[in-house]
């Protein structure tokens, strides 16, 4: 019988970093911790209300109506757990969540009996991964620890509700519908070698906190809009080999818009991501699909991957970014269509500046004395770069013909396989120089596993095997 708490350790090492800003990247701070004697959670009958102790591993646990880890409680999901949320219910973390699947044994939380749909071209209302059939994982304001590894999320997206948006400690509107909802300042949220398919709205909404978001598959997220990590006010970390495709908005986002009162200035380094159809949703010059810096957001953006996506890499002035704390470079863009490759850059007053690392390199398709800063510029011929530099994903097929981006939307893994041929052009042309931003404990079971450095090769699957491992 176990309980899981959160170790005397970890409370002490939570105290003794709340006030950093940044751990350097050779300083791992790796610590173990164990398990207190306690309680196992049952699965012989559906589940509701509040839970706390340990799933037991490769059980099946019914849910009936929400569930809740209150405020002080502990919830540890043992590899191979399936959670079958029935009834539109969701899971509400005041305390704190950990939910360790492994790669042999990933964990399930999902909607029993509903079949994935691959089909390209599907409108959202044809699509189960866009009817939000439960409510995800919804965080408080003061939940520790939300701790995702290796664990499959699966057609979440149903709005809150009135009942959970009414408390204190969850204080959202009872329409919001975010797969994943962290929002404590103080608190860390980790999320690894996971896998989301569909949603309605944000995939992953950070309100506030310590992130590290590592190694991930996104997969059909958003519906008629929504970014798939949305990070907001207050929010600090590393987001790293990631892999997207078919998002509404937005791949990774950062914003310091809604910072709360003493939290520090959103500062996110990102780094190894590939975006593949992203943006259907899009509206050029509204909004972006791959990476965004937006309202005051600092860090970096280097190593990307962007295929057929309907806007490029997007620093924009709504109000500005902070450009003064603010870098990026050897980012990736292919296209099949003129639309999209007109759309590589933004324009304004503020916007995304060409970098001579980029690829294809800017200088050879934009016009001589390309002023990316004048709001006048506000086109330009992308032609040039169709069907230039293709990646030689190992199986995907580039030029796209009808299965590229909107209004094809072929926003599905499916059978593809997007790790890069021995032969493509990505390969070593990666800078490893840029340093992740940890700020969250290191630890197998209650931290980041591995703070995986920035790669030599462009996009999320390295050569050499590290990186994203779906």
């Amino acid at each position: 019988m176990k309980k899981v708490n959160i170790p005397a350790l970890i409370v002490f090492l939570i105290t003794g970093i709340t006030s950093c800003n940044k751990w350097a990247a050779d300083k791992s701070y790796i610590y173990r911790a164990t398990e207190a004697p306690g309680k196992t959670v049952s699965a012989d009958a559906p589940l509701a209300g509040a839970i706390k102790g340990t799933m037991l591993q490769g059980l099946t646990y019914h849910i009936d109506s929400d569930i809740y880890i209150n405020d002080g409680d502990t919830l540890l999901i043992q590899p191979g757990v399936t959670l079958d949320f029935r009834n539109g219910t969701g899971l509400v973390v005041l305390g704190s969540l950990f939910s360790e699947g492994t790669q042999a044994q990933p964990i399930y939380m999902t909607v029993l009996g509903v079949t994935k749909n691959n089909t390209p071209g599907l409108s959202l209302t044809q699509d189960s991964a866009h009817i939000g059939l439960w409510r995800g994982l919804i965080g408080g304001t003061k939940c520790p620890f939300m701790v995702i590894k290796w664990t499959h999320i699966d057609f979440a997206g149903n709005a809150e509700g009135a009942i959970i948006s009414a408390l204190p400690e969850v204080n959202q509107s009872a329409t919001q519908s975010y797969n994943i909802l962290f929002q404590n300042v103080n608190g860390f949220f980790i999320m690894e070698d996971s896998w989301t398919y569909g949603g309605t709205d944000d995939c992953t909404r950070i309100s506030s906190g310590k992130v590290h978001v590592f190694r991930n598959t996104y997969e059909k997220p958003g519906g008629s809009g929504g970014d798939c990590v949305n990070m907001k006010g207050g929010t600090v970390g590393t987001v790293a080999y990631n892999f997207f495709i078919g998002t509404a908005y937005n791949g990774q986002k950062a914003s310091n818009k809604g910072q709360p009162v003493g939290a520090p200035q959103t500062d996110i380094v990102m780094y190894n991501s590939t975006f593949i159809n992203d943006g259907a949703q899009v509206v050029p010059g509204q909004r972006g699909s791959t990476v965004d810096f937006e309202q005051g957001a600092k860090g970096a953006f280097y190593n990307n991957v962007a295929v057929n996506c309907r806007v490029g890499y997007r620093v924009v002035n709504n109000p500005v970014a902070d450009t003064t704390n603010l870098t990026y470079g050897y980012n990736y863009q292919y296209a099949d269509s003129a639309d999209v490759a007109d759309n590589f850059f933004t324009f304004g007053p503020v916007c995304t500046e060409p970098q001579p690392t980029d690829l294809p390199l800017p200088s050879s398709y934009l016009p001589a004395g390309w002023d990316y800063e004048a709001p006048s510029q506000n086109s330009y011929d992308g032609t040039p770069t169709l069907f230039k530099i293709n990646p030689l994903f190992v199986n995907f097929p580039l030029p796209a013909n009808n299965y590229g981006y909107y209004p094809w939307q072929n926003n599905a893994v499916g059978s593809y396989n997007f790790h890069l041929q021995p032969s493509s052009p990505l390969i070593g042309k990666g800078y490893t120089g840029v340093q992740p931003l940890v700020v969250v404990p290191v630890d197998p079971v209650y931290g980041a596993t591995e703070v995986t450095p920035p790669g030599a090769d462009l996009g999320c699957y390295q050569s050499n095997g590290r990186g994203n491992q779906h």
